[in-house]
Order: structure tokens, then sequence, then C-alpha cells
């Protein structure tokens, strides 16, 4: 029989307790990782910690390795199949053609930002100096009025979606709510939706456009042309959000609904207390769904009506012809994927907070 020794075990002891601390930490990561996209990161910080490295390998590859393995297979395939295409403006261009665009659109966005802050120098010292001359009347902020870069084009999609995202969710989930809350209301808002829910942005778009033109002036706060895209992408937006939230309080477990009753709740305390956190998962879900609507809906109206913005950036490379059009017009078109994929997982990441729900 042999004696044990208690330092020994002490060491194992604070050993377990480290290691069961940092599953602990992995496990709550977990949850922000799958919310960017990047689940497979549990599975290699689990491995790296010893945990069983056989499982976790399996999960690495169906959410790591299977992902990758179909991107270059899809990469490889563009690049064969891409040189056999012939159109007007040459052969539809491959994967190497298209980053040699990305490039040179960064390269050519330095370049229009390095030329707006040396303007916005001189313009800076012209009035300092007229300043110092006594000439403060003569004091004047010169716009720059170089073509915007195609990162400005982006960030100008990004602002007229969230924009026309905000409008659509301010009026939406108030009429979802009174939809699912009241047999009537819901009677009275469900022909209008089955009757618009379906009418195409390009429809929408000349009716926005004269109204705006006819009650917006041309000095207002906002730009004519990002209202008319802004509100396009309401009234094309704001039909999921409506729907789901609607489903979502109808949906409210008729228990909670007899306990307010019992207590008597008024309306205000009814739907910040009960309806709201119960309906919050199919509220989030529509709200998802009508950010990648409006996100759809604007690069077309961009399109169409030539207002700024990365639809209009594509409309031009098609109309300008190039040999370098095609290969721009597909980094777009790539763009516009990427930024669609992480608006969504901002909702998603929303969601996570604000909800408890599995089903998302």
């Amino acid at each position: 029989m042999t004696a044990t020794d208690p330092d020994s075990l002490n060491i194992d002891a604070e050993r377990e307790a480290r290691r069961a601390r940092l599953f602990t930490r992995i496990n709550a990561a977990d949850k922000w990782f799958q919310v960017l996209g990047l689940a497979w990161i549990t599975p290699i910080l689990k491995a790296a910690a010893g945990d069983n490295p056989k499982a976790q390998m399996k999960d690495i590859w169906t959410l790591l390795g299977v992902p990758v393995l179909s991107i270059a297979a899809f990469l490889m395939l563009w690049a064969t199949l891409a040189p056999q295409v012939q159109t007007s403006l040459g052969a539809i261009p491959g994967p190497a053609q298209v980053w040699t665009e990305a490039v040179n659109l960064h390269d050519d966005a330095v370049a229009k930002a390095e030329k707006k802050a040396a303007h916005e120098e001189r313009v800076a010292k012209r009035n300092e100096r007229l300043i110092a001359q006594g000439k403060a009347d003569k004091v004047k902020d010169i716009p720059f009025t170089g073509a915007p870069s195609y990162y400005q084009q982006i960030w100008t999609s990004i602002k007229t979606v969230f924009f026309g995202f905000l409008i659509a969710s301010v009026v939406a989930i108030p009429l979802g709510i009174l939809a699912g809350l009241s047999a009537s209301a819901n009677a009275a808002i469900n022909p209008l939706v089955q009757i618009f829910k379906p009418v195409s942005p390009l429809a929408w778009l000349p009716i926005v456009t004269m109204i705006v033109s006819a009650t917006y002036a041309n000095d207002g706060f906002f730009a004519k042309s990002f209202l008319v895209s802004a509100i396009t992408v309401t009234l094309c937006s704001l039909w999921p959000t409506l729907i789901n939230t609607a489903l979502g309080v109808a949906s409210i477990d008729k228990d909670l609904v007899s306990v307010s009753k019992v207590l008597k709740m008024n309306t205000w305390t009814k739907i910040t207390k009960l309806v709201l956190p119960s309906a919050l998962p199919l509220i989030f879900t529509g709200l998802r769904l009508s950010l990648g609507v409006g996100w759809m809906v604007l690069i077309a109206a961009e399109m169409l009506a030539q207002n700024p913005g990365l639809g209009k950036f594509v409309w031009d490379e098609f109309q300008n012809g190039s040999s370098q059009s095609l290969a721009k017009i597909i980094v777009a078109v790539l763009t516009i994927g990427i930024i669609g994929f992480l608006l969504d997982r901002v909702m998603y990441a929303l969601q996570s907070l604000f909800t408890f729900s599995n089903n998302r």
C-alpha cells in the first residue's frame, strides 16, 4: 500500500480547475463565434485544450474543411470556365483578374482620399490667410468635386439601406403589434399587405421619385436621391417585419394573456412586459428578412434611378464598356453579397443580445 502525496493531489485539483475554467470560457465564447460565422474556432480551441481531439477534428472538418474545399472548388470551376465564355467586352474575367481590379479599386480609393485631404488642407490654409488679412467675409467652404471612390459608394448604400430599414421598422412593428392583438385590425391591415407585398421596387420607384421631387425642397437636409432610394427600400422591406410581428404577437401563450387580465394590466404594460418579450424572436426574424430584402431592393433602385451607391457603380461600369468593366462588376457583386451577409450577422448579434430563443 502506497501513501498518497497531498501536494500531488493539490496540483492535480488545480490543473482540473484551470481546465474547467478554460472550457467554460470557450463555451461562453462559442455563442459569439456562431454569431460572427466563426463557429469552427470553437473545436480548434477545444482540441488545443485537449478535449477529445479526434471528435474535435471531425467538427473542424465539417465546419471549416468542407466550406474551404467548396470555395476552392468554386474558384477552380470559375477559373476554368470563365475564359471559355466570350462577350462583347471579351472573355468573362476569372478570379485573378477580379482580384486585380479589386486591388485597383482600393488603390483608386486611397488616391482619391489623399486628393480630398489635400483639397481640404488648401481650403483651410486659404481661409486662415483671409482671416489673417481681415477678409473674413470672403471665407467659404469649397467642397471637393472629385468623383466618389468605391468605398464612398459602399458607405452611401449602407447609410441608405439602414435609413430605409429604420423607417420600415418604425412603421411595421407597431402595425404588427396592433394586428396581432386585434382581430379587427388584422382584418383591416391584411388586405393591404397582400396587395402591396408583391409590388416590385421598379414599380414603386417612379411614384416615389415624382412625390419626392414635388414635395421636397432642393436645399433640404437630405439629398433627393437619398430619400428616393431610402423610401423605396422602406416600401418594399416593411412587409416581412409586419407579418412576423403580427404572427409573433398572435402566438403568445393564452395562459400569459389570462394572467395579464387577472393582474388587470393596462395596454402599455401588457405590450412592454408581456407581448414584446414573447414575440421578440419572430420580430427579429422579420427584421432580418426585411434588411435582406431592403439591401436587394436598394441595389435595383440605385441602378434604375442612377442614385449614388453600389447600384449606380454597377450600371456605370456596364455602360462604360471597357475591358475592365466586367471584372469591376463582379467585384461589386461579391461586395454586395459579403455586405448582405454582414448585415444579417449584425441583426443576428442583436437578436442574440435581446432574445433567449434558439429558434433563429
